[in-house]
């Protein structure tokens, strides 16, 4: 199995997408590549389609054709799992059906070498609990790659309890001979990337369902103001919900009940009746010839003028600073005037909370959000009673530069405070229970979701103690523990370091 040899066999299990896409890279890599299907025209379908995969990158000068020809000839099609006798890895690629999985792993347990690899692909059921099943458990571990596996540079090297750390040392040497990225990962419910990715999918879901903001303006926040290359529900429609939703159930059972993976009623409602995005062209939005219909946004009210005092405060500079740009009026007394409409930026609380505490008049109060800044698009946010004419105000002013502006219900947090502060602490809970390192938390978000930051990247950069405050804000209004805030970052943010830093051993 070292990486420069040319003599390693790997047998995949299963022909579907996931399957075949580990045999390219497989093949790709210089592995001979061993397929099988319980139906066999899906394994010579399979083998195709990887030859015409090759054959495209070659029109695309991605790789020569004498490479692709001999990634071609180490393909083989397996009659029968006999056909692993020889194998050094075998990488199961089946339905996510424990049951399922657990026949496979039998059946390979009797075909193949004693010091053979049996490795699974699963996304989400507990490594250690397929491996209880088998008579070695030591030599079976997870190997999860990411769809589509030509394409998407991650791979999660996961151990179970009684994995031998050799196993893993050369899944990761596997890992890099295939062309990807490994990152070292415990066992635990979703593993790393699943786990991090339920923040980002499980809040904006919880906020639309309370009747925060909408399935488009939560995904042109996230896309304008946070960065994301997809919003939450374009991702829950590429991926779709009958994949999404029971993977979440999974690990919110796995995890006995950890509320911050706790499903979101409303993603499970949809998924029964059957929007379940892309692939039946209707999802949180519909889909015409593989088009997203997306719905056109509102205009601006049109900006008449007016008077406003901004609240002092770190932001108040740059709010300030758009108000007399707007050509608006601005207020600088040290208390809002009688007409004034009143400006704040709260972290965390929502707008009645915050204005309540701050003395100020909840009718003439709008929100502005500052955590990442006030360029790409702002959102505000109405206390319960703030009137439509203050709104309006609000909303001209700070749109009247060409800034779209996106105005939701009260919620504490804001759309982007609290969906960015529970992808940070998740990915702090996964430091902290020591299933990956820092660094790895990191790299595997930004390789495996495509976020514009890992969580503890998005923790540093935005400031840990603001996270941390605005984690304490949602908890405090909600009362849900999963709005917690975990030991890693509270320890981070006391002590004003960064977020990825990691504790010295306890014994020398």
């Amino acid at each position: 199995m070292a990486a420069d040899s040319e003599t390693r066999t790997v047998g995949v299990v299963g022909a579907g997408a996931m399957g075949r896409g580990i045999a390219q890279v497989a093949a790709t890599g210089g592995c001979r590549v061993i397929l099988y299907d319980a139906r066999a025209e899906a394994t010579a379908d399979a083998i195709e389609f990887i030859g015409g995969m090759l054959d495209r990158a070659v029109k695309k000068e991605r790789m020569t054709a004498e490479d692709a020809g001999a990634a071609k000839g180490r393909l083989e099609a397996a009659r029968d799992m006999a056909d692993f006798a020889g194998a050094d890895v075998v990488i199961e690629a089946v339905s996510e059906d424990m049951e399922l999985k657990s026949k496979v792993f039998a059946a390979l347990e009797e075909t193949t070498r004693p010091d053979c690899i049996l490795a699974s692909n699963t996304s989400s059921l507990s490594i250690t609990r397929l491996a209880a099943a088998c008579d070695r458990p030591e030599r079976v571990a997870g190997f999860h790659f990411f769809n589509p596996v030509p394409l998407m540079p991650l791979v999660e090297v996961i151990a179970g309890i009684r994995t031998e750390p050799e196993v893993i040392d050369r899944l990761v040497d596997l890992g890099k001979v295939m062309g990807r990225t490994p990152v070292r990962v415990a066992d635990a419910p979703g593993f790393l990337v699943n786990q991090v990715g339920r923040g980002y999918t499980l809040e904006a879901t919880n906020l639309v369902d309370e009747g925060v903001s909408t399935f488009a303006d939560v995904d042109a926040i996230m896309r304008d103001a946070a960065g994301f290359r997809m919003g939450p529900f374009e991702l829950l429609d590429l991926t779709a919900l009958d994949v999404t939703h029971p993977a979440t159930v999974e690990i919110y059972e796995q995890s006995y009940h950890e509320p911050r993976f706790r499903p979101a009623m409303l993603m499970g409602q949809r998924m029964q009746a059957g929007l379940l995005g892309r692939k039946t062209k209707q999802g949180h939005y519909a889909y015409v010839e593989g088009k997203q219909q997306r719905p056109e946004e509102p205009s601006a009210p049109e900006f008449d003028g007016g008077t406003f005092w901004v609240e002092p405060g770190n932001d108040a500079p740059a709010l300030k600073e758009i108000v007399t740009s707007s050509g608006a009026e601005l207020d600088g007394g040290e208390k809002p005037g009688a007409e004034s409409v009143i400006l704040i930026a709260p972290l965390g609380l929502d707008a009645t909370t915050h204005a309540a505490r701050a003395g100020l008049d909840a009718t003439r109060t709008v929100a502005v959000d500052p955590l990442f800044g006030f360029e790409g698009r702002r959102t505000i946010m109405k206390t319960i009673v703030t009137s439509n004419e203050a709104l309006r105000k609000a909303h001209a002013m700070l749109a009247c530069d060409g800034t779209p502006v996106t105005p939701i219900q009260d919620s504490p947090g804001f759309v982007a405070q609290r969906i960015v502060a529970m992808i940070c602490a998740i990915g702090a809970s996964v430091a902290q229970n020591r299933i990956a390192t820092p660094d790895d938390v990191d790299r595997a978000v930004k390789l495996g979701l495509n976020y514009p930051n890992g969580p503890l990247e998005f923790a540093d950069t935005l400031g840990v103690s603001r996270i941390v405050r605005i984690l304490d804000g949602m908890a405090e209004c909600s009362g849900d523990p999963r709005h917690r805030v975990g030991p890693w970052l509270r320890r981070r943010a006391a002590l004003g370091v960064s977020a990825t830093t990691q504790e010295s051993p306890a014994r020398g």
